[in-house]
């Protein structure tokens, strides 16, 4: 049974932002674990030894993969079912397969159809990052007092479960643990709906208007930035949570919308004290919770 003290190796498949400062945060809080990186360009592998993301920079997945005790994957979501059967004939018996995917349901379905059945699959979503990409911006407390949602179902083994708590801590999270359907359904809201809306606001406005634009337009719309293939996927494995998301702010901006064409000041103002209160009540609770630095 693996321990978190017994750990030997832990491959990483995935050099971009987040991959890359898991790598690095291991570095740090395991220096006696192996560490390993693996991307499938060369360009970034090549980057990636440069800058020392890790003990080893894989050239196969093989490589990757083989006597590792922890295998986290840092790719887009729509890449995860391929590579659980890619990885499948060359992961040890008793290994840990996790992944730093911010949608779940469908892809604890992919881990129970491709993995085998001696290797335990564990849900991981780290909140950490930005709208930078590439090995380039990673570091090593990135992770430092995120929080890192666990995700698990009936089968899910319960000393995997154990050792990734104990992995995440360690590098700085702050680990909580929910169900795959439950999970999708409070990000689809609160992530995945959020950046929709800035990218609908930067669609919906004309580009020389724009250029008028202050510090909270910029504020506003700066997930927009995020880069679109990732958040494609996120999109697409998560359309049903976020399509509801659409539809509750349809709803309130129908309320907003008659209020202000009616020109009714008291219902306005309801509104709009109602949505300040509510978010410094989240402010005043993520910074209790030591959420936001």
């Amino acid at each position: 049974m693996l321990k978190i003290n017994s750990l030997q190796k832990i491959s990483v498949l995935g050099m971009g932002l987040l991959g890359a400062s898991v790598t690095m945060a291991c570095l740090r809080a395991f220096p006696k674990v192996f560490t390993v990186g693996y991307s499938h360009r060369a360009s970034t592998r090549n980057k990636s030894r440069q800058l020392n993301v890790a003990n080893q920079i894989a050239e196969t997945l093989e490589e990757a993969v083989c006597d590792a005790d922890i295998v986290i994957l840092a790719t887009p979501i729509l890449t995860f079912e391929t590579y659980f059967g890619e990885i499948a004939p060359f992961l040890k018996p008793g290994a840990i397969v996790t992944d730093v995917g911010s949608t779940k349901r469908l892809v604890h379905q992919w881990a129970d159809k491709k993995l085998p059945r001696n290797v335990y699959y564990v849900g991981s979503h780290p909140i950490a990052g930005s709208e930078k990409r590439g090995v380039e911006y990673a570091r090593d407390d990135l992770l430092t007092s995120a929080r890192c949602i666990l995700t698990h179902t009936a089968k899910t083994n319960a000393n995997a479960m154990r050792v990734l708590r104990q992995f995440w801590s360690a590098l700085g999270c702050n680990v909580v643990t929910l169900a795959p359907k439950r999970h999708d359904q409070i990000f689809g809201l609160i992530s995945h709906l959020p950046h929709v809306l800035a990218a609908a606001l930067i669609n919906g406005s004309d580009f020389d208007d724009m250029k008028f634009a202050g510090k909270g337009f910029i504020d506003t719309s700066r997930i927009a930035s995020g880069p679109a293939d990732v958040w494609m996927d996120i999109v697409l494995t998560n359309h049903q949570n976020i399509t509801r998301g659409i539809d509750q702010i349809i709803r309130q901006l129908g309320i907003m919308k008659k209020a202000i064409a009616a020109q009714d000041a008291e219902k306005v103002n309801k509104l709009l004290e109602l949505a300040r209160a509510k978010r410094e009540k989240l402010i005043a609770y993520k910074l209790k919770k030591r959420e936001l630095l």
